[in-house]
């Protein structure tokens, strides 16, 4: 029984570290963006009576999420002169995502489409990038024992991020203007900018020496770990295995919209019971005239 009770200590001695903290809130800043160029914009495009096509190929705004294994060596071999190696592209790329967030409040989808999908491509690149960095800082500060209960943590603030931006998003906009919920969105990316300044630094670990090191070196191991058959299935297996899922959901938000859902019914907060009493802690914000 003893032996149990220490096992547990231990466990929770983990969770309690300054590391863990850190990673929450840097899975929350990571989180943020996702559904606001997503789901959120979405419905935004829908109440503003945009074609449907059009905002069908909004989808490909993410893009950059699929590609960011081909800029990613950059991030590993070059290190900016401030807050080490990993969180100074952090930090970098979470105030250019306050920025650009904030600047999706001034966009008129109906008048000027194409600024808008240059703003949300430009949220989906500065996202996927900071992805990255969190994903190395995560990989550099975490020893082999604290890898899943980091892992646990980061997605634990990934997943209360998408709750903010998807349920708590479209909830704000049945009660405010769309440009108040997205300036208000960007102002929770100080969650993540905290967290980058809270975070302990990792230990000192050598760059690549060249971007051919950074690139080659790890796929050559990875192939020859695997062998070429089987890496190959399982890099095709990553790509497309969401991709069902990605066809599917990918017009619902305005499909309800459409045949007359409102926003607080079309959010995973707002189904079920117990919605109309998060919905009344809304009151006090005015109506969305629009």
């Amino acid at each position: 029984m003893s032996k149990t009770v220490r096992q547990i200590q231990s466990l929770l001695k983990v969770f309690e570290s300054r590391k863990m903290a850190a990673l929450l809130l840097l899975g929350f800043a990571s989180g943020l963006p996702l559904l606001l160029i997503g789901t959120t914009l979405k419905a935004w495009m829908t109440e503003e009576q945009v074609d449907l096509g059009a905002i069908g190929w909004f989808s490909l705004a993410s893009l950059p999420y699929s590609f960011k294994f081909l800029w990613s060596p950059l991030l590993d071999r070059f290190t900016l002169p401030f807050l080490g190696r990993r969180r100074g592209w952090l930090i970098l790329m979470q105030i250019a995502l306050m920025v650009a967030i904030a600047l999706m409040a001034f966009q008129q989808p109906k008048q000027a489409l194409q600024l808008l999908a240059i703003n949300a491509i430009v949220i989906a690149f500065l996202s996927a990038t900071q992805d990255i960095a969190a994903d190395a800082y995560r990989t550099d500060v975490l020893t082999e024992l604290e890898m899943g209960a980091g892992a646990a943590v980061f997605i634990l603030g990934y997943r209360m991020a998408l709750l903010v931006a998807g349920s708590l998003g479209l909830i704000l906009a049945d009660r405010m203007p769309w440009s108040s919920v997205y300036l208000l969105m960007a102002g929770m990316m100080i969650i993540g900018i905290f967290g980058c300044l809270f975070a302990p630094e990792p230990g000192q670990i050598s760059p690549p020496a060249s971007l051919a090191e950074a690139v080659i070196l790890p796929f050559g191991e990875f192939f020859q770990r695997k062998g070429v058959i089987r890496a190959l299935l399982i890099l095709v297996f990553i790509t497309l295995y969401k991709l069902g899922d990605a066809l599917l959901s990918n017009m619902a938000t305005p499909f309800l919209l459409t045949v007359g859902f409102q926003l607080i019914r079309i959010n995973p907060i707002g189904r079920g019971e117990g919605c109309e009493t998060f919905g009344d802690i809304l009151d006090w914000f005015p109506t969305n005239p629009n």
